[in-house]
């Protein structure tokens, strides 16, 4: 350090007299470095650095021109645009240049908000990554409502953010806390807001029905203000932070009951934020329970009605997988009742069917009746279509059934006996034994069966294996008409080469 009468005369020479450090140093006998020190030099003065001309100089004022009008403009958007114009340069140089240029936005302050008790509550929702069903990979979200005044919180997770889950948030947040708040606040979800235009605002109609149905007043946040319901984001991330890192769950119900306890044990034990008395949220909401409105007599219908219409088969497409209906309704108009567990089908008022959801894919969920009776129905279709094949297959079959009939017999258990000899030893051994069995006037499968038995004895033949199938009955009765294999028989053959005296040769 020096003296200030000393510093102050270095300055005056410096300054005032123009004289060069090294002349102020000799005559003041003090250090070169004293005086550069005392006359702050390093403020203006670099010694070794020029000022050089840059590729970017002639295009300063453009880059300044279009920061007036764009001033969030990326370097690499405004280096293509220079490009166009001829600069050579970087978008490095382009990138240093402009953090000293580019306009600083201004810093916003905002007003700490107050609510009074029962007033407001606000609401989002929260995504919490993706959770594997089966083959159906499915969005894990989670309903999220906070009360403003005493922070206590329902949240609920789904495995979509549809409109049911929504409504059905509220209905089951609003009977947790015990009772309704006189506003709900959102952000601009498409759940809530169909169209906005200033502050002209078309709700959702399903939303409205809720809220007169709850008497709240629906209050979305000026848009790009997530701030207004800072409340909620901040339970969120208390929730991602405190409940959900390195959770463990077997299922979504699972989760939601692990996460109800949480909320009971841990998230309604906490002190409110700002309370100078330090109260816990769980005081804070029996104090405020009072003054919220009344729940009314019957929750809110939240559960996805939907007109459908099933095709060819007797199945409703719903949600990437198939539901079964009665078979009388293919191609009829159904009303399809949704809940988070439920299917049902409606034909009018009636319940026609009833099944478990599935949050799988591309799977089939049966009632059992209604294959039982498709089945049937097909059975005795293929009692009819069974004879005409048998018929086409055996010339001999006319006279066999013929005979029957006139025996009384019962024709259906005869010609699915028939069928399985004529797929066990073929067409032409079955019509032989039945033109045998008509001679021999012993009309009736079984014979049929002996006889074919006695003539593969005969010939010394093994006996025919029995072809095993499913207990499936849309693969046991299914018909299949086999085709000749001649055609391939004649590719097996050797081929025969003309001799040169005319004659073939092989």
């Amino acid at each position: 350090m020096i003296a200030a009468d000393l510093r102050a005369k270095i300055r005056r020479l410096f300054f005032a007299e123009h004289w060069k450090v090294g002349t102020i140093a000799s005559e003041l006998g003090v250090h070169h470095d004293t005086v550069s020190h005392a006359i702050e030099a390093e403020r203006f003065i670099r010694p070794g650095t020029q000022v050089r001309p840059t590729l970017l100089d002639p295009y300063k004022p453009f880059i300044a021109e279009t920061l007036e009008h764009h001033p969030r403009l990326r370097a690499t958007r405004l280096q293509q645009m220079l490009e166009g114009r001829g600069y050579a340069g970087s978008v490095v140089q382009l990138r240093k240049y402009l953090k000293q240029v580019r306009p600083v936005g201004k810093r916003e302050a905002f007003l700490r908000l107050s609510v009074m008790p029962g007033e407001q509550a606000q609401v989002d929702w929260a995504h919490f990554g993706k959770l594997r069903i089966g083959s159906a990979q499915r969005s894990l979200s989670c309903f999220v409502m906070v009360l403003s005044w005493s922070r206590a919180m329902y949240a609920r997770f789904a495995l979509d953010q549809s409109l049911e889950s929504f409504l059905r948030g509220h209905v089951l947040g609003f009977a947790a806390l015990g009772g309704v708040p006189r506003a709900v606040l959102y952000d601009n979800l498409r759940s809530v807001v169909l169209e906005r235009h200033a502050d002209h605002i078309r709700f959702h109609p399903r939303l409205l029905e809720l809220a007169g149905h709850y008497h709240f007043a629906p209050k979305p946040c000026a848009p790009y203000r997530g701030n207004e319901k800072g409340r909620v984001e901040r339970a969120i991330q208390y929730l991602r932070h405190s409940f959900f890192a390195a959770r463990r769950f077997s299922s979504v119900d699972d989760l939601n009951a692990q996460l109800a306890d949480w909320t009971s044990r841990i998230a309604h034990t906490r002190k409110v934020p700002g309370d100078p008395d330090g109260r816990p949220v769980s005081q804070m909401l029996d104090d405020e329970r009072p003054v919220l409105l009344p729940l009314p007599e019957h929750p809110f219908a939240v559960d996805l009605c939907r007109p459908v219409v099933s095709g060819k088969t007797p199945y409703i497409r719903f949600d990437l997988n198939d539901y079964s209906i009665p078979h009388d309704l293919c191609r009829r108009p159904l009303t399809l009742v949704a809940s988070e567990t439920e299917v049902k089908l409606l034909d009018g008022q009636a319940e026609v069917a009833r099944h478990r959801r599935s949050y799988d894919r591309s799977q089939r969920i049966e009632d059992p009746g209604h294959l039982a009776a498709l089945t049937d129905l097909k059975r005795r279709a293929h009692d009819l279509r069974g004879r005409d094949l048998l018929r086409t297959r055996c010339p001999s079959a006319d006279a066999f059934l013929g005979a029957l009939c006139s025996r009384n017999q019962r024709l259906s258990s005869h010609t699915a006996q028939l069928l399985a000899l004529v797929d066990r030893y073929g067409a032409v051994e079955v019509d032989t034994a039945l033109r045998i069995a008509v001679e021999r006037r012993a009309i009736s499968a079984a014979s049929v069966a002996h006889i074919l038995d006695q003539r593969r004895r005969a010939k010394a033949q093994p006996p025919p294996l029995a072809i095993t199938l499913p207990d499936d009955p849309r693969v046991r009765d299914l018909r299949v008409v086999p085709h000749s294999l001649a055609d391939y028989d004649t590719l097996c053959q050797p081929a025969v080469a003309p001799r040169a005296d005319g004659e073939d040769q092989e």
